[in-house]
């Protein structure tokens, strides 16, 4: 069968990249849930869902 091939904006892949660009300095502030660090705050497992980012 033949490929689809979606065209992407130009916006929409800056956005993308901005997107990603925020998760990775977010991280580097609030690193991901490690599951050996089970001492955790309620404030640093308020920042695991990260899903308003989009």
């Amino acid at each position: 069968m033949g490929q689809v091939i979606q065209f992407v904006s130009k916006s929409e892949r800056e956005r993308i990249r901005l997107i990603e660009e925020a998760r990775a300095i977010y991280d580097s502030i609030f690193p991901p849930n490690d599951p050996a660090n089970e001492g955790q705050t309620a404030a640093s497992t308020r920042h695991g869902d990260r899903s308003n980012l989009a």
